[in-house]
């Protein structure tokens, strides 16, 4: 009986790389019971997905604060490591980041699970998912780079006016810690304002599928502008493609076809594709492709079976791996000698 249940509510492969990434971006899990941040050198590196650099458990930076900041720096030095590290999550996953690396969206997903009537994709959701575009052109890029070039002063507009990340993740993930309460007196009519957002986010996703994914995050239109040419995604077979149609239809997102800019290859149109012609793949590497075993279960459908032969013991062998990767940043962010790693909170998450 429990094996069965288990068949059946077992979580994809997916989920589990969105667990996975979550737990690996906050390793430094003492953060939430100290109530304080990890500040050591590897804090200065990019992850993926949007993770507030505020977060007590974050272990590195995020790319879009860390773009608004190198923007805002633009008169003094030249951010090239943020737009490098940014040129290089594009090409190499592009909006595969939002389906399978991002808390984010796994916050999301999680919301929407909850039994409620839900909004279906529409004409007017697909005009509200070009807003993150004009977020990305006003608040993250136009905004800092003209507090930075003419005031002479940093302004992450976006982290500090908008971002719902930093709010739960950032400024409520401190002031839980009872060791935080004189923080309490700091609060303004400005996080008032973010706490209001981040309220009206989480009710939006509940009802409407990844609503801060599709029409907020300015993360995710970058990585829409890569999805063309980035390395990962899901690619359609033209020649057994008989554009039915059915890809577009199962899509919760906003896509007008498949691998477009509003696709996070989530591989749910695999399932749908009676012509067997949609894969996953990373260059010419297909993870997940028709008429493979475990092809559904990896994407979206549980219970589908894990791949067989050579895969299966590839496929084990680098869980395995994984697994070791965790356990040795968990090991590592949260030993006793790293007690002088841990810093002050970050403004913009408490204002």
């Amino acid at each position: 009986m429990i094996g069965a249940w288990w068949q059946s509510h077992r979580p994809s492969t997916r989920r589990l790389a969105q667990v996975y990434s979550a737990l690996l971006y906050n390793a430094h899990l003492k953060g939430f019971a100290e109530g304080k941040l990890y500040t050591g050198n590897v804090k200065a590196l990019c992850v993926p997905g949007l993770n507030c650099y505020s977060c007590p458990g974050a272990v590195g930076a995020c790319p879009l604060g860390s773009l608004q900041n190198a923007l805002a720096a633009s008169g003094h030095t030249a951010g090239w490591y943020v737009f490098g590290i940014l040129l290089l999550f594009g090409v190499s996953l592009g909006r595969t980041v939002c389906g399978w690396l991002c808390p984010m969206g796994l916050l999301q997903e999680v919301l929407h699970a909850f039994p409620t009537p839900k909004i279906r994709k529409n004409r007017i959701t697909g005009i509200l998912s070009y807003i993150k575009y004009v977020i990305l052109a006003v608040l993250v890029i136009a905004v800092p780079l003209y507090f930075g070039l003419i005031r002479n002063m940093p302004m992450p507009a976006f982290c500090k006016l908008i971002c719902p990340a930093g709010t739960l993740e950032g400024a409520v993930g401190l002031l839980a810690n009872p060791a935080n309460e004189g923080m309490l007196a700091q609060l303004g009519l400005l996080f008032t304002g973010k706490w209001v957002i981040l309220v009206l986010t989480g009710l939006a996703c509940v009802f409407c599928y990844r609503s801060f994914c599709r029409f907020l995050c300015p993360l995710g239109a970058i990585y829409g502008l890569f999805n063309r040419f980035a390395l990962t995604g899901v690619r359609v077979d033209p020649v057994r493609c008989n554009h039915c149609g059915a890809c577009v239809h199962c899509c919760p997102m906003d896509i007008r076809q498949v691998n477009d800019h509003e696709c996070i290859a989530c591989g749910r149109c695999m399932g749908s594709c009676a012509q067997d012609a949609i894969s996953l793949r990373c260059g010419s590497f297909v993870l997940a492709g028709p008429g493979e075993k475990g092809s559904r279960e990896m994407t979206e459908g549980p219970g589908a079976g894990e791949p067989g032969g050579g895969n299966r013991r590839k496929a084990v062998l680098l869980r395995c791996v994984l697994a070791a990767v965790l356990a040795a940043a968990l090991i590592w962010f949260n030993r006793p000698e790293d007690a002088a790693s841990a810093g002050q909170n970050a403004p913009e998450a408490m204002e």
